[in-house]
């Protein structure tokens, strides 16, 4: 039985003195590359979503690392290496090839990993004894999920109980989270034992996503709204009743407020309490079609336009 060896370093394109900030960027750089949704129906981006996924679970992880590094002392190109007892038929084929990617795991990293997480092939614990420490039977852990949920404006202005669904291998789950008041675009919620099952179970992580708005549009903190004045209204001011993510409030439009022009609501952004953003309202000018005019409104608008 041979496991092909996967150098997950090198996936990642880091030295194997690299930090685990210098793995972390390294590999969202990379997911981002070769996301299935930014490469559809390319089988070469999605192994190689895989693979630098598989080498990230195992390389931002101190244990696992650990265990990966010591072993790598024995991986030479083409060698087989066989454990102690208990893995008398069992041999681990180095011959540098990139192995399958099945399911949550690779064969490589179960055999690494997922066996040895629960004590070791045929009851022997730690066959290798190589890995001080990690002899006797171990629970595993359950692996971490990631999800993304959107939400929307209102939701992350004022924050609370919101029920998501997800769905995994065991089907749907529903599931009730708290939305913390002024999260941002982009934020991560963490859901201890809500992840992958194992002893214990792994972690839950949500990142935020702001769905589109009807009304407004989202710049960082800051919010914009189009206000649409008629001509008249342009020309003399007005006072126009403005949306706004707390309800709607009045607001004064000065005399003259040209197409384009912006007037700030200072706090009526996104954001926590005190630091929160402000909002634009933008003005637009409505003009009539000349089929909606009657014609004494006709003619005032050939008077002012000096026709007759």
């Amino acid at each position: 039985m041979g496991v092909a060896y996967k150098d997950y370093y090198k996936l990642l394109g880091v030295e194997r003195s690299a930090s685990r900030d210098e793995i972390a960027r390294a590999y969202k750089k990379l997911a981002r590359k070769y996301h299935p949704d930014l490469n559809p129906g390319d089988k070469t981006a999605e192994e190689k979503f895989k693979d630098i996924n598989e080498a990230y679970e195992v390389l931002k992880d101190d244990e696992k690392r650990r265990m990966y590094d010591q072993l790598g002392s024995n991986w030479k190109d083409g060698q087989q290496f066989t454990g102690g007892p208990g893995f008398e038929n069992f041999h681990f084929n180095f011959n540098g090839a990139q192995g399958g990617f099945g399911g949550a795991n690779s064969d490589f990293f179960e055999a690494l990993f997922g066996q040895m997480g629960r004590g070791g092939f045929g009851g022997q614990s730690d066959p290798f004894g190589a890995f001080g420490g990690f002899g006797g039977p171990r629970s595993r852990r359950g692996s971490d999920v990631e999800a993304e949920i959107e939400i929307t404006l209102e939701e992350a202005r004022r924050g609370g109980s919101k029920q998501v669904t997800l769905s995994g291998a065991g089907g749907p789950s529903n599931l009730q989270i708290r939305i913390p008041a002024g999260i941002r675009d982009g934020g991560k919620l963490r859901l201890r034992g809500k992840g992958n099952p194992g002893t214990p179970a792994g972690d839950l992580y949500l990142t935020i996503r702001y769905a589109k708005h009807p009304v407004f549009r989202v710049d960082g903190e800051d919010v914009t709204c189009e206000v649409s004045l008629k001509p008249w209204e342009a020309v003399f001011g007005v006072k126009k009743r403005v949306p706004t993510l707390d309800g709607p409030v009045d607001m004064n439009i000065p005399a003259g407020s040209g197409s384009g022009r912006r007037l700030r609501l200072r706090g009526r952004g996104l954001g926590p309490d005190g630091k929160r953003g402000d909002e634009y309202a933008e003005i637009s000018i409505s003009i009539p079609r000349p089929e909606e005019l009657t014609e004494e409104q006709t003619r005032l608008w050939k008077a002012l336009a000096g026709q007759h």
